[in-house]
């Protein structure tokens, strides 16, 4: 009888080791989710800002170079399908076109030096800049947050704990393309 005490306490303790384990790395799997979801929404909250700003600049422009209106109807379908796109790759692909076209509108105001003296532009254009910055700045945040997640759901034995419960791993946000992967340079000087 005291060995299967014995041997029932020793097995309590595996159990109770193993379960708090269990918990242990499940929460972390469960903290590093929420953290990415934060970077997620953390993108989400510069581009409303930058969603905001195109408008402006567009009519902005608009208002000085009329026949150029194949570039305003692009950045307006570009601006659309990113508002609508549901994965980080859906709207990488977006936005590495929406980059292309903002320098076609940017070059297209480098052609009427009027516009590049406007007030409402110059500012339009500083926001910009720095909602760019910004929006680097949360990719980047995100992106590690997805790196930090998914470097622990593959490695064992988290891989099996996350699978039991369902986490998987999470896209990197990142641009459709190496072209599109250069900085954009907004220069009216």
């Amino acid at each position: 009888m005291e060995i299967f005490l014995i041997v029932c306490g020793i097995a309590l303790v595996a159990l109770i080791v193993v379960g708090g384990y269990v918990l242990s790395v499940y929460n972390s799997l469960r903290t590093q989710n929420v953290l990415v979801d934060e970077g997620w929404s953390g993108i989400d909250v510069q581009l409303k800002k930058r969603f905001d700003l195109i408008p402006n600049l567009v009519e902005t422009v608009k208002g000085y170079a009329k026949h150029e209106s194949a570039i305003f109807e692009k950045v307006a379908e570009l601006r659309s399908g990113m508002m609508n796109a549901k994965t980080p790759e859906e709207l990488g692909k977006y936005e590495g076109e929406l980059r292309e076209t903002l320098k076609s509108l940017f070059a297209v105001a480098e052609n009427y030096p009027e516009l590049k003296a406007n007030e409402n532009f110059i500012s339009l254009q500083n926001s910009l800049q720095t909602v760019e910055g910004d929006l680097e700045s949360a990719r980047r945040y995100y992106n590690g947050t997805v790196r930090d997640l998914n470097a622990k759901i593959v490695t064992f034995p988290n891989s099996f704990i996350a699978g039991i419960f369902g986490i998987k791993v999470r896209e990197f946000f990142e641009v459709a393309n190496a072209a599109e992967r250069e900085n954009v340079q907004v220069s009216f000087s």
